[in-house]
């Protein structure tokens, strides 16, 4: 047994160590997303930021409010600035103060999009800035080192710097369009975040008990207790039926926390910990990829709405709205459980399982038909009105 385990022998630091000093921030994020989201409410009913139905992709009876972005990113922010409390600036400061900075921005390219409807070209201009902020905190800029750690190859440093470079601006572009795609149901892009959160907070808080000969560095855990936080904050007004959405403003934000997330993790070049990660990050992935290839395989445009993501596939297929979330739910937690459990194991044991997992996930989307075009049947429940689906 010994020799599939990583062979850490014992923890340097104790669970209590890691977890207990930041055990509050959960609190603090839970307290101020709560607090703030119907304040974002009634400020965006107000200044007529709201989404209208539009009885296909938008079937909801009436105009909900935008803006639960800037109510989670309040929570997340706040969460996160109260590591400032302990007095002096804590190991991997820069990465906490990169990671806000750079969810700033994307929360506002959503907003401004959520406002003005800005063309797709602005938004991802705006992600690849969000990319370039944490560039400019060191978070991504030894990314490349994945490929060349685990080989025992030297590169260059501009080689490194270059590929890292290109990588991180695909990771945060890549993460903030797959879960704006996959925010489609009332409570389902949240909850799943939260879920993905926790997960994240398994490998780090294993990153940190067993220190892997680096110094403690809370930057991790307090990101992603304080996203759980801020996102369980927000889900009651979100859940169907919801009072508010995301919007761009808060599903990219998301998905720059993701993207943060997966980055730092990479920053060790110990592949095993991206893979992880990736896995965990599994059901925003799965989502994105079964809408690119049906809307390839049907000749529709890559970057137009239908109704190829897995939930409306889901739905269309006879799940109610609230099953179709709880799948997804069960989903998110199967994958994160498969990503979180395997850092465990060594990467030669672990990746099997991994390209098990994912061999699997495209065998069944198959077998159910999901790479298919839509049957009469399904068209006709498309067709009914959901008034607990969102977009």
């Amino acid at each position: 047994m010994q020799e599939w385990l990583l062979g850490a022998t014992a923890p340097v630091r104790t669970l209590g160590e890691v977890l207990g000093p930041h055990g509050w921030i959960v609190v603090v994020s839970f307290v101020v997303s709560a607090i703030a989201t119907p304040l974002v409410r009634g400020l965006a009913l107000r200044l007529k930021i709201v989404d209208n139905p539009d009885g296909f992709l938008k079937p909801h009876a009436r105009p909900i409010a935008y803006a639960g972005g800037v109510a989670v990113y309040a929570g997340w922010v706040a969460g996160m600035a109260l590591l400032a409390a302990y007095g002096s600036r804590p190991i991997g400061w820069g990465w906490m103060v990169g990671v806000a900075v750079a969810g700033g921005v994307v929360m506002l390219v959503g907003l401004a999009d959520d406002c003005f409807n800005i063309k797709p070209v602005l938004k991802l201009t705006g992600q690849a800035a969000a990319a370039g902020v944490l560039l400019a905190f060191g978070i991504g800029r030894d990314v490349a080192q994945i490929f060349f750690k685990p080989l025992g190859i030297v590169a260059p440093e501009w080689l490194v710097l270059a590929l890292s470079i290109g990588g991180t601006v695909f990771v945060v572009v890549a993460a903030c369009n797959a879960t704006n795609l996959l925010d489609g149901m009332d409570g389902l892009c949240g909850g799943v975040t939260g879920i993905i959160s926790l997960m994240f907070l398994i490998l780090a808080t294993h990153l940190a008990m067993y220190g892997y000969n680096q110094p403690h560095d809370p930057v991790r855990v307090v990101a992603t207790l304080a996203m759980a936080g801020a996102v369980c904050g927000f889900l009651p007004y979100n859940y169907t039926p919801a009072t508010i959405f995301l919007g761009d403003a808060g599903s990219m934000l998301l998905g720059l926390f993701a993207a943060g997330m997966m980055l730092m993790f990479a920053e060790r070049g110990i592949i095993r910990w991206v893979l992880g990660a990736l896995m965990i990050f599994g059901l925003p992935i799965l989502d994105t990829s079964l809408a690119l290839v049906r809307r390839i395989y049907l000749r529709h445009p890559i970057f137009g709405g239908d109704r190829s993501h897995l939930y409306d596939q889901l739905v269309d297929r006879g799940f109610s709205v609230k099953q179709t979330v709880a799948i997804s739910y069960g989903l998110s937690i199967f994958y994160g459980l498969v990503g979180a459990g395997t850092i465990l194991l060594r990467t030669r044991y672990a990746l099997p399982i991994y390209a098990f997992v994912a061999g699997g996930t495209v065998y069944l989307c198959h077998r159910w038909g999901f790479l298919k075009p839509p049957t009469e049947a399904c068209l006709e429940r498309a067709a009914r009105p959901d008034n607990s689906i969102s977009m």
